[in-house]
């Protein structure tokens, strides 16, 4: 039989191969050379020589900075080499299930979960009805995880492009050559660009960046993606999409997202929002001069040339109309941009999809009734799917700020006008104030000149989402909910700010407390008659998991999750009310990441009832979405995952299962929380064992890495905690505490019940799993050799002690799944992380000599040296925060 991956290894060798090329043409043959005698003693280290290790590490160490970073660099780029051409080996995949007719569709498609539903006895119309009420929002954000540069990114895309060419089978000898020849030109370019950024990004250069995805792979691939369901769906239940169907949708809260990061100023998020509105009008630009360019012909509807007057070619007249509408919508947004405050709009302005939508169904009713519908499901609906998706502002933008900065806020406003101090009242009283307010109608903000600065970002956000165009906005999120009058404050400041519409304002649950709690809120907020007719029947309520998992642990923070979405759906199914969950997922385990499908099949039964919104961050953007058949892969996956979630939820978990869970739940929590939190000596090691300090001098994200200066683990924002274990290779911050909880209940005779868990309970399941392919990433020898070379002697016990604890945790996870090894039954990651880690472990060895010479007073170039380590780490490690 034929390797399926020999096409993956023959990519991956010849990128090496002209990697070398590079090195020995830009840097001469003696690095050259280095870099090969590293890789082959980093190979005989991997498999477990010792003595090549030590070797290793000891040469590395003895390297001086000029020598150390281009062997960084060079391993750094061969990795990230190689996660472009598994990115392109996945696309292969896809296309090798597509092309063969015998073979079964591609699990997690459309073509492979319609069929198992209707399988299992869900009826065609009620599928077509399901998927057409489908509402899924991705939501991206901008998080310092994405360490390479959007140039960088654009390089990569440019050599997966030349990767797809050489599939080809019908390459000429000059095609080849010229494929070839672009490779070694992209990545001689690539060796020869900065991997780190010279500046701090600012907000405004990652709204930019984000728009990127947009332009490159969304754009493309959602037309794709609709054409996907619509063909699945056709060919199991007889029935296609209904027009303008979008069961997937886009947000974003890069340019909206303040919470903590001072840089997110209200001229920020308007631009944010006219940046995302000019690349949508300068997409459909291009669309509508294709369009004309192909709709050349005369045969019209009554209709159609009504609109379009006397004449040829009716159909170019209409659509010349509606792209000089566009063009004077572009033109508007430029003004805008280049002014201080948004320029009123011309009239005829695209400021919401209607009447672009009208002009184009005009055209597509006209053609399907002049039997011309063989032209119309082309480009024509293309663009349709478009507008469906992504409307005329690409993605709505949310807001996000902590609850306190409204308090302080109200409080401000309400001491102005004479009511009181609002800070200081306790919650009925605040809830009897706002509910009378708003039922009685909110008074306009007053003038405040000597409103704080912090008052004043917080009010003047808010009189710019009343001022902006309608469809920019999304939710209006509150950061640490705590009670009922956080959501009321929101919406008793919106309307006092003149918001003509105001947003839908969502709690965000995410410290552990904050979760135990979060069904007492709900209650509080849904038994308000205001509270509920002001929702219109539908709450959504978002849940976090990096702050939780921070807080408790990931693996306790994970049933505090399942238990708060199973307390917020019995609180909304009580009051009548349906219920959307807002899942703040990280790119790392640590911070709820993992496999999508995994990930929506383990949450509680009813927690999913077809609608769903969820972040993509940091790095996972450009893995999830970079390239157009991966986003398309992506977006059926989250179609697929949330049907199924949603029309066969997983059955309620035994009693005696929650009864071991929480057992283990407390028993993780504990354990962590007394390893992060108490133990005296911890802080101390982390801060020296790890790169955080030094994670701040990183070029890689706006937002400090810090909500305040005390140095404390809970002061550290979660995404630089996972990030800092990550680049150690402990990913402690991932399964601390699972080994106290799992070796308890296996010591103590729940072997038995812990492995029919495993098998029979998709969140169990999950758990396990999560953590199994964390474990298989982390390396207590590289570990060691951090500690070895960076911490003071009375605090390496402890760094024994926690790699003491990796082994445990090891080894219960064996112990559950019955597996000799961790990923038994993943062999294709298995392999992925055994090829990588040669090429990693040589970046973490000349990483903590540089952490130590920085340490020690280095100058610049060592500096840069480290923030190149910890680059290609990120990349050796794909989700790394």
């Amino acid at each position: 039989m034929d390797d399926p991956h020999k096409p993956l290894r023959d990519d991956v060798r010849l990128l090496g191969e002209l990697l070398g090329d590079t090195l020995r043409a830009r840097e001469g043959e003696a690095l050259y050379q280095t870099v090969e005698r590293v890789r082959a003693m980093a190979r005989r280290a991997g498999e477990g020589d010792d003595d090549a290790f030590r070797r290793l590490a000891d040469d590395l160490a003895a390297l001086p900075v000029e020598a150390a970073l281009p062997v960084a660099r060079a391993f750094a780029q061969f990795l990230n080499l190689a996660n472009i051409a598994e990115q392109h080996h996945r696309i292969r995949r896809r296309r090798a299930y597509q092309r063969d007719a015998a073979s079964p569709p591609q699990r997690g498609s459309c073509d492979d979960a319609f069929a198992r539903l209707m399988s299992g006895g869900i009826e065609p119309e009620r599928l077509c009805e399901a998927v057409a009420a489908l509402r899924i929002e991705l939501v991206l954000t901008a998080h310092p995880t994405e360490v390479a540069r959007r140039t960088i990114v654009q390089k990569y895309n440019r050599i997966a492009r030349a990767l797809a060419q050489g599939d080809r089978h019908d390459l000429t000898i000059p095609e080849e050559d010229a494929r070839i020849a672009a490779l070694r030109r992209e990545i001689a370019g690539a060796w020869g660009t900065r991997e780190v950024r010279a500046e701090r990004p600012t907000p405004l250069d990652e709204v930019r960046g984000g728009l990127v995805v947009f332009e490159q792979s969304l754009w493309h691939a959602v037309p794709a993606y609709l054409r996907a369901v619509d063909r699945a769906l056709r060919r199991h239940a007889g029935r296609g999409l209904p027009p303008g169907a979008a069961p997937l949708r886009f947000g974003s809260w890069i340019g909206g997202d303040r919470d903590g990061n001072p840089n997110v100023t209200p001229e920020v998020t308007r631009k944010a929002c006219l940046y995302a509105r000019w690349v949508a009008a300068d997409l459909y630009l291009r669309d509508l001069d294709a369009l004309r360019d192909e709709l050349s012909i005369d045969d019209a509807s009554p209709a159609l040339r009504e609109r379009a007057g006397p004449g040829a070619e009716p159909y170019r007249r209409v659509l010349r109309a509606v792209r000089a509408r566009m063009l004077r919508t572009r033109e508007w947004i430029e003004r805008s941009l280049e002014a201080d405050d948004n320029v009123v709009p011309p009239k005829d302005a695209y400021l919401t999809p209607g009447e672009l939508r009208g002009a184009l169904t005009l055209v597509d009713d006209s053609l399907r009734a002049t039997g011309q519908a063989v032209i119309a499901e082309g480009r024509l609906a293309d663009v349709l799917c478009r507008v469906a998706t992504f409307g005329v502002t690409l993605a709505p933008l949310d807001i996000r700020q902590e609850a306190a900065r409204h308090t302080q806020a109200l409080d401000a406003v309400l001491r102005t006008t004479g009511v009181g101090a609002y800070a200081e009242w306790d919650e009925p009283r605040r809830l009897a104030f706002l509910i009378d307010a708003l039922a009685a109608g909110v008074p306009p903000l007053p003038a405040m000149p000597e409103a704080s600065a912090d008052d004043r970002d917080v009010l003047d956000t808010l009189r710019l989402i009343g001022a902006t165009p309608p469809e920019s906005f999304g939710a209006y999120v509150i950061t640490m909910t705590s009670q009922a009058s956080d959501v009321l404050a929101v919406e008793y400041l919106q309307r006092a700010a003149g918001v003509p519409a105001p947003l839908r304002v969502v709690p965000l649950f995410e410290t552990s407390n904050d979760l135990a709690h979060a069904g007492e809120i709900l209650d509080a907020l849904l038994g308000l008659d205001w509270y509920r007719t002001r929702i219109g029947g539908r709450q959504e309520v978002m849940i976090g998991y990096s702050d939780s998992a921070k807080d408790v642990g990931r693996f306790a923070a994970g049933w505090a999750l399942y238990e708060a979405q199973e307390a917020v759906v019995a609180a909304c199914h009580r009051h009548g009310v349906a219920v959307t969950l807002f899942h703040g997922r990280g790119g790392s385990v640590g911070r709820g990441g993992g496999p999508t499908h995994l990930a929506l099949m383990s949450q509680p039964p009813g927690s999913v009832d077809g609608t769903l919104r969820v972040t993509e961050q940091g790095e996972m953007i450009q893995a999830l979405f970079g390239l157009p058949d991966i986003a398309q892969r992506t977006m059926e996956v989250y179609t697929t995952g949330t049907l199924e979630a949603w029309l066969t939820p997983s059955p309620s978990p035994q009693h005696a299962w929650r009864t071991r869970m929480d057992a283990l739940a407390g028993a993780a929590r504990d354990a962590y929380r007394a390893m992060v939190y108490d133990h005296p000596q911890f802080l101390d090691y982390f801060h020296a064992a790890t790169p955080e300090a030094e994670l701040s001098a990183l070029n890689i994200g706006s937002r400090p890495a810090r909500r305040r200066t005390d140095g404390s683990v809970g002061s550290l924002r979660a995404i630089p905690w996972q990030f800092a274990w990550t680049q150690t290779r402990l990913l402690l911050g991932a399964w601390l505490g699972v080994e106290q909880a799992l070796s308890s209940a296996l010591e103590g005779g729940g072997r038995d019940e812990l492995r029919r868990m495993y098998r029979e309970w998709p969140h169990f399941r999950s758990s396990i799993q999560l953590i199994e392919m964390v474990l298989a990433k982390t390396d207590a020898r590289i570990a060691a050799e951090y500690d070895r070379r960076l911490v003071p002697g009375p605090l390496e016990p402890l760094g024994a002690e926690l790699r003491a604890r990796l082994d445990r945790a090891i080894a219960c996870v064996l112990d559950i799944t019955g597996d000799a090894e961790l990923l038994a039954s993943n062999p294709v990651l298995r392999r992925s992380i055994d090829v990588r880690n040669p090429y990693v472990d040589p970046i973490n060895l000349v990483q903590v000599e540089l952490l130590r010479r920085v340490r020690a007073g280095g100058d610049a170039l060592t500096r840069e040296a480290l923030m190149i380590t910890i680059n290609g780490v990120a990349a050796g490690m794909r989700n790394a925060g």
